[in-house]
């Protein structure tokens, strides 16, 4: 007789964020590696985050955040699921470069090549690709460049194509070079390397993988890509649903499940009547932890991490802690829920902006964090375009 299947309740899938996610104090590791393995990759799209986010779960510093990105090179940034840009531990860019990464610089080669041909630029949008892959390579081969060198070196990348509608926030006509060389990141063929701006924000200097890596390994098939990609995910997030992973894939359903049946994962029941999956060996219940609080960047992995997010977060707080496209601004957490968003004065110094009364131990733990943070950050203030209405100051209801 089969047994019963596990249910995981909201406090335990609770419990295990804080203790995987190492977000709870308690729970913090001992460097920026180990901060970005515990959430198998960490969002990149704002420099800030990745510093920001490494912080929130260890005792790093920035100098030893950038060691790790440009000097160790033990963490890489790669374009990846959703067309987003992460920080991958470097051992996992062949799953990458197999499956999430392939999917995108599919999509990119499709939209360019057709928008080229839109823009009167080429005929032929697939040969103008190749041509501008060969030249842009070839230059790289001397020497790491900016976009900006880039551009101005390689006269086939000058053009510009109209994007959306030209009266939309983001429409309107953009140079082609960046997506130029966002699709030859997506391949594993560049990288943004050195940053050579502050750590708040993005002057990478292109440069061939090869070079940047000394030794590139060969990306995994595409199952095997995802599959690897699904067990760290089901390993940081797990229970997830197949929604989630789908979702955070930015692939298909049927991706996601192949991917699940490879890892053998095992379904279990969650509050509210849904079904997750964790991976076979991961079954087993997780203590419960005591009282914490942690405060997160703006597209911070944890925050963005599911799809269906009710465990951590009231429906009603979304419109106030997440702009209108679903990107996350920052995030005050207790006890394994987002209770408010964090923000700074023009002295740098952190505070929390709650979503509504907290018990006395949440608001004093969350000064905690408040003054830690204030502290590492020296009196250096965050901006962000991901600003939610709650770290605007909107009006509480």
């Amino acid at each position: 007789m089969l047994g019963a299947m596990r249910h995981i309740d909201d406090d335990e899938r609770r419990s295990r964020l804080a203790r995987r996610h190492a977000i709870a104090p308690q729970h913090r590791v001992a460097d920026a590696v180990a901060a970005t393995r515990a959430m198998t990759v960490l969002h990149a799209t704002e420099p800030p985050s990745v510093h920001l986010s490494v912080a929130a779960r260890s005792d790093a510093e920035v100098a030893d955040v950038d060691a790790a990105l440009y000097d160790d090179r033990t963490l890489v940034k790669q374009l990846a699921m959703r067309r987003t840009l992460f920080v991958f531990p470097r051992d996992l860019l062949p799953a990458a470069w197999g499956s999430a990464s392939a999917r995108v610089a599919t999509q990119e080669h499709a939209k360019i090549a057709k928008d080229v041909v839109r823009a009167g630029i080429d005929d032929d949008g697939a040969a103008w690709l190749a041509r501008a892959e060969k030249a842009v390579l070839a230059l790289l081969e001397q020497g790491a460049r900016s976009t900006a060198q880039i551009r101005e070196a390689v006269p086939e990348l000058a053009g510009k194509v109209a994007v959306g509608r030209p009266d939309a926030k983001w429409g309107g006509e953009v140079p082609i070079a960046p997506r130029v060389l966002t699709w030859l990141g997506a391949r594993g063929l560049l990288v943004r390397g050195t940053n050579t701006g502050h750590w708040r924000l993005s002057r990478a200097r292109w440069t061939p993988m090869g070079e940047w890596l000394g030794t590139v390994p060969e990306p995994l098939s595409t199952d095997e890509g995802y599959a690897e990609l699904v067990r760290r995910w089901l390993r940081t997030f797990g229970p997830g649903t197949t929604r989630d992973i789908s979702w955070w894939l930015g692939s298909t359903v049927t991706a996601a499940r192949r991917a699940l049946d490879d890892l053998a994962a095992v379904e279990v029941s969650l509050d509210g009547g849904g079904t997750g999956w964790v991976l076979p060996d991961d079954v087993d219940p997780v203590p419960p932890v005591g009282d914490w609080a942690a405060l997160l960047p703006v597209l911070d992995p944890t925050t963005m991490g599911w799809k269906e997010r009710g465990f951590y977060l009231d429906p009603e707080d979304v419109p106030y802690l997440f702009d209108s496209n679903g990107n996350a601004g920052t995030t005050a957490w207790w006890n394994g829920r987002i209770v408010g968003c964090w923000v700074q004065d023009d002295d740098g110094v952190v505070s929390v902006v709650p979503r509504g009364s907290l018990p006395g131990a949440a608001t004093a733990a969350l000064v905690a964090e408040c003054d830690r943070l204030t502290r590492w950050l020296g009196g250096i203030r965050i901006t962000s375009v991901y600003s939610s209405r709650q770290m605007k100051s909107a009006r509480l209801p």
